[in-house]
């Protein structure tokens, strides 16, 4: 099984790392024929609009939403999770626009108003909270009837769901050792090729 990591701008090394700690052998995406027998995909953390643009320019937005809307798994973090979502209050960029949910980008701020906080995150097993890296992070601020909430903040604010075959955090699993969630997007990917 092989995992894509969309390679086009921002944090796609670090994703890479942490599936490769796994055992998990990894493709970088540049290109539409990249996709092919992947068993999943992962949108990093960077800049959304660039990210998109790029997209575009490589031809890989069709092919992204054609395999996500099959079932294939798409986790999307940070800026990912802004690729993913269908609304981000009217602003015009490049979308895959395919979860439900409304996304407010840059929700906290500027690059100096980064932060790291612990999140329950049940869906992960065991008790121990999640160390959560943002950096000019999105938040979700509505969700659609078939997306499962993950993790808030201790305000409420939402920072991961799930709507079935996709995935998206505001925060970067990425530079934590902590290596939860790409086990769970793994386990993800698994129970698409068993279906």
């Amino acid at each position: 099984m092989t995992i894509g990591v969309l390679a086009l701008q921002g944090a796609f090394i670090e994703h890479r790392k942490a599936l490769e700690r796994l055992g998990v052998d990894t493709r970088e995406v540049r290109l539409p024929e990249h996709l092919e027998g992947l068993a999943g995909l992962i949108i990093p953390g960077g800049e959304s609009t660039t990210i998109g643009k790029l997209a575009v320019t490589y031809g890989l937005l069709e092919p992204i939403r054609a395999k996500a809307a099959s079932g294939w798994p798409v986790w999307g973090t940070c800026a990912g999770m802004i690729l993913l979502a269908r609304d981000i209050g009217g602003l015009a960029q490049p979308l895959l626009g395919l979860m439900d949910v409304t996304i407010r980008r840059n929700a906290f701020g500027r690059q100096v108003d980064s932060f790291e906080t612990w999140l329950d995150v049940p869906e992960l097993g065991g008790d121990a909270p999640f160390r959560a890296i943002f950096i000019r992070a999105p938040l979700i601020e509505r969700v659609g009837p078939g997306v499962q909430v993950l993790a808030r903040l201790s305000d409420g604010a939402i920072v991961a769901a799930r709507q079935r075959n996709l995935l998206v955090t505001a925060f970067h699993p990425e530079l934590t050792d902590d290596l939860r969630f790409h086990r769970y997007f793994v386990r993800m990917t698994e129970e698409a090729t068993k279906a």
